[in-house]
């Protein structure tokens, strides 16, 4: 995520970072060179102009030349401004008789109907609250079916319309029956607009009118870069928005959306898209975003999402069981591959970690096949539980039998063997650290051309 912008202003700072005294020449350089990084992020140019004015004016005073490292001041100020350009983590506004009504609205495409389902799933999963859809998008049908599906997905209720009925009356009924249902939260995903037209924009004032929503939030694609965010102004100017969601944030290296949302419509943004899993939605943390630009990593967002998606019984399991000498078999190794997967896969942990934000990027660059870990599981699977369990008796036709029904070939499975014998190794050393850390370090080994570690470590 944002990792070209990342790669260019952590080049951009490290030249600077060691400098004893910071003048107007040695921050002239260093200044440009962060220019040219948020130009070329496609962050708009107000917000680069007022960032890079803020920047010096910070660096030129009182609080670096009092300060022991003056880089490194000069790096917390840039954090700091970073963070400020994007403003402060807005949470949804609850504080309404229910049901809160959220109406969500978007340029077509944005992924709005997606953004519905996964913010279904969070309020259902991380408040507790009873949560209702509909869709008011009746030039779309399949946008209705495409709802109905993620809210069965999610464990919401769906309230059904047709293409035959008028958006307003929907929304109407939907209203109605939220409160029939006792639900605590009513979200309404509308039509998608292909450009900002007056009789769309017509259309979704007059369902502003009659839902009069406590949040009314604004679906754009980060990788639109700033475009996304003049299309959020356009709209703001014409509907109360309360927020903004980026939507496909994992796959925009550029971040010039996160970046000039705030500043552009005045909007917070509330949570950003981060994958296709209806629970890839997280809120979004400036400050954790500008620590990961700048390769600082986001352990609290790691944190948080080990805390979701880790199954603690299993982990509590695996370290008593190896505390115990009992080993570390196939079995196990599944369930880790699985936990792993649970958390976004390899490329998604390693962008939360400190210093380690390149090494996703490089992993792709060598076209790393992170794949690999689906075939290690399938492999796993073709094995019966005693072979999972003492991969010493695997002989020749057994083997055999296990590629075949894996749709692997041997060295795939040699090559499990071998990493597993190594995580073995491992854990009889490590015996008091658990399973996810052993996992990571070992995983350098199953990496094509990794040598035992991930490429960049």
């Amino acid at each position: 995520m944002f990792q070209s912008l990342s790669d260019r202003l952590s080049q951009s700072l490290r030249t600077i970072t060691g400098k004893a005294k910071l003048t107007e020449d040695n921050i002239k350089d260093t200044l440009r060179e962060v220019r040219m990084a948020l130009l070329e992020a496609d962050v708009a140019l107000p917000v680069v102009k007022d960032f890079v004015e803020r920047v010096k004016e910070r660096a030129l005073g009182q609080e670096v030349n009092k300060s022991l490292s003056p880089g490194q001041m000069f790096v917390k100020i840039v954090q700091a401004e970073l963070e400020a350009v994007m403003g402060n983590s807005a949470p949804l506004n609850m504080a309404t008789q229910p049901p809160a009504i959220i109406m969500m609205a978007g340029l077509q495409g944005a992924g709005k109907t997606t953004t519905v389902g996964k913010l279904a799933k969070y309020l259902k999963q991380e408040q507790r609250k009873k949560v209702m859809t509909v869709s008011a998008d009746v030039y779309r049908p399949a946008a209705i079916k495409q709802l109905e599906t993620l809210s069965s997905e999610v464990g919401a209720l769906f309230f059904p319309s047709d293409v035959a009925q008028k958006p307003a009356d929907i929304v109407a009924a939907a209203l109605k029956e939220a409160k029939l249902k006792f639900a605590d939260v009513l979200i309404v995903d509308t039509a998608g607009r292909t450009a900002v037209d007056a009789e769309m924009m017509e259309e979704i004032k007059a369902l502003h009118g009659v839902l009069n929503p406590i949040e009314t939030l604004f679906v754009i694609d980060a990788m639109t870069g700033q475009d996304a965010a003049n299309t959020a102004k356009a709209f703001s100017d014409t509907l109360p928005l309360t927020g903004v969601v980026l939507a496909k944030a994992d796959a925009d290296t550029r971040g010039g959306a996160a970046l000039s949302v705030r500043q552009i419509t005045g909007v917070p943004i509330k949570f950003m898209g981060i994958g296709e899993k209806t629970d890839a939605l997280e809120p979004f943390y400036p400050d954790r975003i500008a620590s990961r630009i700048l390769g600082m990593g986001d352990v609290l967002s790691l944190i948080e999402e080990a805390e979701r998606k880790i199954d603690k019984s299993k982990a509590e399991k695996l370290v008593k069981k190896v505390q115990k000498g009992k080993g570390f078999d196939l079995e196990d190794f599944r369930d880790q591959l699985q936990q792993m997967k649970n958390m976004g896969g390899i490329t998604s942990m390693l962008d939360k970690m400190p210093g380690m934000g390149n090494v996703s990027a490089q992993m792709a660059q060598a076209k790393v096949d992170t794949k690999q870990f689906d075939r290690m599981e399938a492999i796993i699977n073709s094995m019966t539980p005693k072979e999972r369990r003492n991969p010493d008796i695997l002989n020749g036709s057994r083997k055999r039998r296990i590629t075949l029904g894996s749709g692997t070939d041997l060295q795939d499975l040699n090559r499990l063997l071998k990493q597993h014998k190594q995580m073995q190794k491992m854990m009889k050393k490590m015996k008091s650290k658990g399973g996810m850390m052993n996992m990571m370090r070992g995983m350098g080994g199953m990496m094509p051309g990794g040598g035992g570690r991930f490429p960049g470590m």
